[in-house]
Protein backbone atom coordinates (compact mmCIF):
# COMPACT_ATOMS: atom_id res chain seq x y z
CA UNK A 1 0.00 0.00 0.00
CA UNK A 2 1.32 3.04 -0.94
CA UNK A 3 1.49 6.00 1.85
CA UNK A 4 -1.19 8.02 0.22
CA UNK A 5 -3.53 5.44 0.40
CA UNK A 6 -2.11 4.52 3.51
CA UNK A 7 -3.02 7.90 5.04
CA UNK A 8 -6.48 8.29 3.17
CA UNK A 9 -7.34 4.72 5.09
CA UNK A 10 -6.13 6.61 8.55
CA UNK A 11 -8.54 9.32 7.93
CA UNK A 12 -11.35 7.67 7.00
CA UNK A 13 -11.30 5.45 9.73
CA UNK A 14 -10.74 7.82 11.97
CA UNK A 15 -13.93 9.95 10.32
CA UNK A 16 -16.00 6.69 10.09
CA UNK A 17 -15.51 6.19 13.87
CA UNK A 18 -16.28 9.13 14.94
CA UNK A 19 -19.27 9.53 13.05
CA UNK A 20 -20.34 5.71 14.21
CA UNK A 21 -19.73 6.80 17.97
CA UNK A 22 -21.84 9.88 18.10
CA UNK A 23 -24.72 8.51 16.63
CA UNK A 24 -24.37 4.98 18.84
CA UNK A 25 -23.69 7.27 21.70
CA UNK A 26 -26.80 8.81 21.47
CA UNK A 27 -28.61 6.03 21.37
CA UNK A 28 -26.87 3.67 23.58
CA UNK A 29 -26.33 6.40 26.32
CA UNK A 30 -30.06 8.32 25.57
CA UNK A 31 -30.85 8.37 29.28
CA UNK A 32 -27.95 10.19 30.22
CA UNK A 33 -27.78 12.42 27.11
CA UNK A 34 -32.15 13.06 27.15
CA UNK A 35 -32.34 16.16 29.09
CA UNK A 36 -29.90 18.50 27.37
CA UNK A 37 -31.83 17.59 23.95
CA UNK A 38 -34.98 18.42 25.49
CA UNK A 39 -34.00 21.70 27.08
CA UNK A 40 -32.46 22.01 23.87
CA UNK A 41 -28.78 23.19 25.94
CA UNK A 42 -26.99 24.06 22.68
CA UNK A 43 -23.50 24.27 24.49
CA UNK A 44 -23.80 21.16 26.13
CA UNK A 45 -25.09 19.39 23.18
CA UNK A 46 -22.20 20.51 21.42
CA UNK A 47 -19.94 19.46 24.16
CA UNK A 48 -21.23 16.35 24.16
CA UNK A 49 -21.39 15.47 20.47
CA UNK A 50 -17.66 16.55 20.17
CA UNK A 51 -16.60 14.01 23.58
CA UNK A 52 -18.86 10.99 21.78
CA UNK A 53 -16.38 12.11 18.16
CA UNK A 54 -13.46 11.88 19.89
CA UNK A 55 -14.02 8.58 21.73
CA UNK A 56 -14.79 7.36 18.23
CA UNK A 57 -11.49 8.76 17.13
CA UNK A 58 -9.75 7.18 19.66
CA UNK A 59 -11.55 3.50 19.26
CA UNK A 60 -10.54 3.68 15.31
CA UNK A 61 -7.31 4.01 16.03
CA UNK A 62 -6.84 0.92 18.46
CA UNK A 63 -8.98 -0.68 15.81
CA UNK A 64 -6.27 0.22 12.84
CA UNK A 65 -3.37 -0.88 15.55
CA UNK A 66 -5.46 -4.61 15.26
CA UNK A 67 -5.57 -4.46 11.87
CA UNK A 68 -2.44 -3.84 10.80
CA UNK A 69 -1.35 -5.80 13.81
CA UNK A 70 -3.16 -8.83 12.23
CA UNK A 71 -1.78 -7.96 8.82
CA UNK A 72 1.60 -8.87 10.44
CA UNK A 73 0.47 -11.99 12.03
CA UNK A 74 -1.24 -13.50 8.99
CA UNK A 75 2.31 -13.46 7.33
CA UNK A 76 3.94 -14.76 10.18
CA UNK A 77 1.03 -17.32 10.14
CA UNK A 78 1.29 -18.21 6.77
CA UNK A 79 5.06 -18.39 6.65
CA UNK A 80 5.18 -20.82 9.05
CA UNK A 81 2.24 -23.13 8.54
CA UNK A 82 3.36 -23.30 5.39
CA UNK A 83 -0.02 -23.80 3.86
CA UNK A 84 -3.33 -22.04 3.34
CA UNK A 85 -5.59 -24.65 4.18
CA UNK A 86 -3.71 -25.29 7.89
CA UNK A 87 -3.34 -21.38 8.71
CA UNK A 88 -7.12 -21.63 8.31
CA UNK A 89 -7.58 -24.81 10.14
CA UNK A 90 -5.63 -22.75 13.09
CA UNK A 91 -7.74 -19.70 12.83
CA UNK A 92 -10.88 -21.56 13.36
CA UNK A 93 -9.75 -23.25 16.34
CA UNK A 94 -8.82 -20.03 17.68
CA UNK A 95 -12.34 -18.24 16.86
CA UNK A 96 -14.03 -21.16 18.42
CA UNK A 97 -11.58 -20.51 21.60
CA UNK A 98 -11.85 -16.92 21.46
CA UNK A 99 -15.77 -16.86 21.71
CA UNK A 100 -16.02 -19.77 24.19
CA UNK A 101 -13.86 -17.86 26.59
CA UNK A 102 -16.12 -14.96 26.00
CA UNK A 103 -19.40 -16.61 27.20
CA UNK A 104 -17.73 -18.71 29.57
CA UNK A 105 -15.30 -16.53 31.29
CA UNK A 106 -17.72 -13.25 31.12
CA UNK A 107 -20.49 -15.17 32.92
CA UNK A 108 -18.03 -16.70 35.51
CA UNK A 109 -16.51 -13.03 36.32
CA UNK A 110 -19.90 -10.61 36.25
CA UNK A 111 -22.78 -13.03 36.75
CA UNK A 112 -25.17 -12.90 39.76
CA UNK A 113 -26.43 -15.95 41.03
CA UNK A 114 -29.58 -17.27 39.02
CA UNK A 115 -28.23 -15.17 36.28
CA UNK A 116 -28.99 -16.73 32.86
CA UNK A 117 -26.25 -17.42 30.03
CA UNK A 118 -28.51 -16.42 27.31
CA UNK A 119 -27.31 -12.09 26.68
CA UNK A 120 -23.49 -13.65 27.23
CA UNK A 121 -24.20 -16.18 24.41
CA UNK A 122 -26.45 -13.32 22.31
CA UNK A 123 -23.57 -10.75 22.40
CA UNK A 124 -20.77 -13.86 20.90
CA UNK A 125 -23.69 -14.88 18.75
CA UNK A 126 -23.95 -11.37 17.18
CA UNK A 127 -20.00 -10.66 16.78
CA UNK A 128 -20.03 -14.45 15.19
CA UNK A 129 -23.17 -13.53 12.34
CA UNK A 130 -21.77 -9.98 11.83
CA UNK A 131 -18.13 -11.16 11.42
CA UNK A 132 -19.73 -13.88 9.35
CA UNK A 133 -21.83 -11.17 7.14
CA UNK A 134 -18.32 -8.88 6.46
CA UNK A 135 -16.38 -12.26 6.43
CA UNK A 136 -18.94 -13.50 3.29
CA UNK A 137 -19.20 -9.66 1.87
CA UNK A 138 -15.06 -10.20 1.45
CA UNK A 139 -14.69 -13.16 0.19
CA UNK A 140 -17.43 -12.38 -2.82
CA UNK A 141 -15.64 -9.43 -3.63
CA UNK A 142 -12.12 -11.02 -3.72
CA UNK A 143 -11.88 -14.87 -3.02
CA UNK A 144 -13.50 -17.67 -1.32
CA UNK A 145 -10.16 -18.20 0.46
CA UNK A 146 -10.28 -14.85 2.08
CA UNK A 147 -13.49 -15.96 4.20
CA UNK A 148 -11.58 -17.47 7.71
CA UNK A 149 -9.06 -15.07 7.44
CA UNK A 150 -11.94 -12.33 7.19
CA UNK A 151 -13.61 -13.86 10.00
CA UNK A 152 -11.16 -14.52 12.41
CA UNK A 153 -10.11 -10.49 12.38
CA UNK A 154 -13.63 -9.42 12.68
CA UNK A 155 -14.31 -11.73 15.76
CA UNK A 156 -10.32 -12.45 17.49
CA UNK A 157 -9.14 -9.08 16.86
CA UNK A 158 -12.31 -7.33 18.08
CA UNK A 159 -12.34 -9.04 20.88
CA UNK A 160 -8.89 -8.04 22.04
CA UNK A 161 -9.51 -4.84 20.85
CA UNK A 162 -12.22 -4.62 22.93
CA UNK A 163 -10.68 -6.35 26.06
CA UNK A 164 -10.43 -3.08 28.14
CA UNK A 165 -14.15 -2.32 28.07
CA UNK A 166 -14.73 -6.32 28.71
CA UNK A 167 -12.86 -6.51 32.11
CA UNK A 168 -15.25 -3.30 32.96
CA UNK A 169 -18.26 -4.36 31.73
CA UNK A 170 -20.21 -1.39 31.71
CA UNK A 171 -23.08 -1.70 29.76
CA UNK A 172 -23.44 1.66 27.72
CA UNK A 173 -19.38 1.25 27.04
CA UNK A 174 -19.57 -2.24 26.47
CA UNK A 175 -22.67 -1.51 23.69
CA UNK A 176 -20.51 1.73 22.59
CA UNK A 177 -17.38 0.81 21.69
CA UNK A 178 -18.27 -2.91 20.17
CA UNK A 179 -20.40 -0.91 17.68
CA UNK A 180 -17.78 1.29 16.88
CA UNK A 181 -14.90 -1.14 16.33
CA UNK A 182 -17.35 -3.73 13.91
CA UNK A 183 -17.87 -0.81 12.22
CA UNK A 184 -14.41 0.27 11.56
CA UNK A 185 -12.96 -3.06 11.70
CA UNK A 186 -15.55 -4.41 8.93
CA UNK A 187 -14.63 -0.87 6.71
CA UNK A 188 -11.28 -1.69 7.11
CA UNK A 189 -11.09 -5.35 5.74
CA UNK A 190 -13.47 -4.64 3.02
CA UNK A 191 -11.54 -1.97 1.35
CA UNK A 192 -8.18 -3.36 1.94
CA UNK A 193 -8.00 -5.06 -1.41
CA UNK A 194 -9.42 -1.92 -3.28
CA UNK A 195 -6.45 0.20 -1.95
CA UNK A 196 -3.94 -2.51 -2.92
CA UNK A 197 -4.98 -2.31 -6.41
CA UNK A 198 -4.77 1.77 -6.73
CA UNK A 199 -1.49 1.38 -4.93
CA UNK A 200 -0.65 -0.75 -7.72
CA UNK A 201 -2.27 1.02 -10.23
CA UNK A 202 -0.31 3.98 -8.84
CA UNK A 203 3.27 2.38 -8.73
CA UNK A 204 2.84 1.26 -12.34
CA UNK A 205 2.19 5.10 -13.71
CA UNK A 206 4.79 6.20 -11.61
CA UNK A 207 6.66 3.74 -13.35
CA UNK A 208 5.76 4.07 -16.84
CA UNK A 209 6.02 8.02 -16.24
CA UNK A 210 10.04 7.71 -15.09
CA UNK A 211 10.61 5.09 -17.86
CA UNK A 212 9.23 8.00 -20.71
CA UNK A 213 10.87 10.48 -18.66
CA UNK A 214 14.34 8.69 -19.09
CA UNK A 215 13.61 7.50 -22.26
CA UNK A 216 12.49 11.48 -23.01
CA UNK A 217 16.06 12.55 -22.04
CA UNK A 218 17.97 9.90 -23.47
CA UNK A 219 16.04 11.29 -27.12
CA UNK A 220 17.04 14.93 -26.22
CA UNK A 221 20.81 13.81 -25.92
CA UNK A 222 20.76 12.27 -29.11
CA UNK A 223 19.35 14.81 -30.59
CA UNK A 224 21.76 17.32 -29.51
CA UNK A 225 25.33 15.10 -29.73
CA UNK A 226 27.70 16.71 -32.41
CA UNK A 227 28.23 15.49 -35.41
CA UNK A 228 32.12 14.63 -35.85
Amino acid sequence: MTSRNWVRLFLTTCLIGGITTAFAGLIVRWSEFQSIFVEFKIMQILSVLVWLIVMGILFSVISQMGFFAYLTVHRFGLGIFKSVSLWNAVQVVLIIFVLFDLVYLRYQAFAKSGDSLLPYIGVALFLLLTGAAVAWKKSKDTSKSAFIPALFFMVVVTVLEWVPVLRVNEPSWFYLMLISLLVCNAYQISILHKLNSQSDRQRQTLTEKSAGNQSSSINKKEIKKPSI
